[in-house]
């Protein structure tokens, strides 16, 4: 949830927040529809969102009327265009309908068709990117714990359609799940679910939890426009093993299964599933390095080694110095950095002098550390790619460039002793998934910071108005995987291209990446016989490193327009080119 702790989900607090009048510019639209009552889910969403610094403009579908508006062309929400679609289902409602039914088995079979079909029909008007609640399994069992092993029961009914909405889900790059059994099961579905304000208002849930029920799905989203955690740095001593390491030796720490060594056991199991995953993990500890380092290497029960880190600082220095190196190093955003530490003064420290930084307060017994960190939901994904698989050997390897950097002279001999090769690909069924996540994710190289789920890139891909770019790059030291994207909108009645969206890994930065990426567009409105090419910049608080990106290329200014907006041009000739050292594939 991008907060260290539960504190800002008060009910009152966020509805008051959510109901004031506040004249912002609109970041995000959302239409909320489903079988439940979504004024009050709505309300708390939207005063969610403003404590994250977000304007959320809410469309809310009439009561029961989802299907109305999905199956109509017409309908206000298409008018409304949101970015995405939130879907609410009540295990009431569900319920009502298993009660109906003489065949029982039917239940879940309807049921998970009518959810298919309105999410078909929302995509069939809306590129908007669709989030499904899933259904909560209630506890009412006519057969006790036989009930599980009936194949008709509520609940066995209700399991059913939970599998089977999330096999459809895999299908449909534009649906996500937003787990409310998980949810409600962490809670106590006691506490969670509320019949009686079910019965008088439609309410989802208990009013008390309505803003984890809220938060679940403004998690989702935030991770959708790119607000999400990419590095966890971790102290060591008392955090990924019991004891200080330069006291108690080696053969001392709490590590394994005896004691308390078992909590830093799942500390450090949990913490390799996040790196598996792609999350990049770093070292920030006041240690003799050698000494710290001699754990990672030596220590049977370590769970972490070396290779797991992409960046080890272990030295007397404070701590907020040592995460600005890490961060210089990684080339991320503080915003996009987590810090997990078991001492409250360092904690406190880094909160003071890097306020970007998400700190969880930790609670005090070690044991407790992984059930916090998930319940927090810190590490939300919208999808995992194979280049999220391999980010940590990439940052190694980059390690190994800044080194052979310093053998040169000149800029120049060091980029061409990198022998870096390009492919440059349009976007296509294997790079999809990786071109939607850079598009999310990217905020600092990247011209107009578009967001594009990765449904409107596939409708992109196949625009005869468009044309689409990709570039992966390789050198001696590995591959840095797909690294660059472009969208361009072609006018031929104008003779003229418009750089929708340029945007690229800051991990590639003065390697040439862009002058390759800009003679192809340039070639490419050549073949298409287009005099003039428009490129706009759209400022954010975190991308005025390319302010001057189009003036560095030649382009001339057309127009400034309000809030720093500009508009670029370029017309096209033959002298065109701009030098490089990357060879292409």
């Amino acid at each position: 949830m991008l907060k260290e702790n539960f504190d800002h989900l008060d009910y009152q607090k966020l509805y008051s927040l959510g109901r004031k009048k506040i004249a912002k510019a609109v970041d995000i639209r959302i239409a909320v529809c489903g079988d439940v009552s979504t004024q009050h889910f709505s309300c708390i969403l939207k005063g969610l969102a403003r404590e994250m610094g977000l304007e959320f403009d809410i469309y809310e579908v009439d009561f029961g009327a989802a299907e109305l508006e999905a199956f109509n062309p017409t309908a206000e929400l298409y008018k409304f265009k949101p970015d995405f679609i939130l879907i609410l289902q009540s295990p009431f409602r569900f319920k009502e309908q298993y009660y109906h039914l003489q065949d029982k088995s039917q239940c879940s079979k309807n049921a998970h068709a009518r959810v298919v079909a309105l999410w078909d029909a929302f995509r069939s008007q809306s590129n908007a990117s669709i989030i499904q609640s899933n259904f909560v399994v209630l506890n009412e069992r006519s057969a006790g714990n036989y009930s599980a092993l009936l194949p008709q029961s509520l609940q066995h009914e209700t399991v059913a359609l939970n599998i089977a909405i999330v096999a459809d889900a895999k299908m449909r790059s534009s649906v996500s799940i937003a787990d409310l059994e998980m949810l409600s099961s962490w809670v106590g579905k006691k506490f969670f679910l509320d019949e009686k304000m079910h019965g008088i208002a439609k309410i989802p849930c208990s009013l008390d939890y309505l803003p984890h029920f809220a938060q679940q799905f403004l998690d989702m989203i935030l991770t959708n426009v790119g607000r999400s955690i990419k590095c966890v740095v971790l102290d060591l001593d008392n955090t990924l093993w019991g004891g200080v390491i330069g006291d108690d030796g080696i053969d001392g720490i709490g590590l394994g299964d005896l004691d308390e060594g078992h909590a830093f056991f799942y500390m450090q199991s949990f913490m390799k599933e996040l790196f598996n995953r792609g999350i990049i993990l770093a070292v920030c500890s006041k240690n003799t390095e050698s000494i710290a380092r001699n754990v990672f290497q030596n220590h049977p029960d370590m769970v972490l080694r070396e290779e797991h880190i992409s960046c080890f600082v272990a030295n007397w220095d404070d701590k907020a110095a040592n995460i600005r190196k890490i961060q210089q190093t990684l080339n991320i955003g503080f915003d996009s950095m987590v810090f997990i530490d078991d001492n409250p003064f360092e904690r406190n420290l880094v909160r003071q002098l890097l306020p970007q930084i998400l700190v969880p307060e930790l609670p005090e017994d070690p044991s407790e550390y992984v059930r916090f960190l998930n319940e927090l939901n810190l590490f939300e994904a919208a999808n995992i790619t194979s280049e999220d698989t391999t980010r940590t050997q990439s940052y190694q390897q980059q390690q190994q460039r800044v080194e052979e950097q310093t053998k040169f002279v000149s800029l120049d001999d060091y980029l061409i002793s990198l022998n870096t090769t390009a492919t440059i690909r349009p976007f296509e069924s294997s790079n999809i998934s990786r071109v939607a996540q850079l598009i999310q994710r990217s905020n600092q190289f990247n011209l107009t910071t578009r967001r594009y789920s990765e449904a409107e890139c596939h409708s992109l891909a196949s625009d005869p108005a468009s044309h689409t770019l990709t570039i992966q790059i390789k050198d001696k030291f590995g591959d840095f995987g797909l690294i660059l994207v472009s969208i361009l909108r072609i006018d031929k009645v104008g003779d003229q291209m418009e750089i929708d969206s340029f945007l690229m890994s800051c991990r590639v930065l003065q390697r040439g990446v862009e002058k390759l990426a800009m003679n192809e567009i340039i070639g490419y409105a050549r073949t298409c016989g287009l005099k003039r090419l428009i490129g706009r910049y759209i400022p954010t608080a975190k991308n005025v490193m390319v302010k001057s990106f189009y003036e560095s290329f030649g382009f001339h200014l057309v127009e400034e327009c309000s809030q720093g907006h500009a508009i670029w041009a370029l017309d096209i000739n033959d002298d065109l080119d701009f030098p490089h050292t990357i060879v292409t594939e």
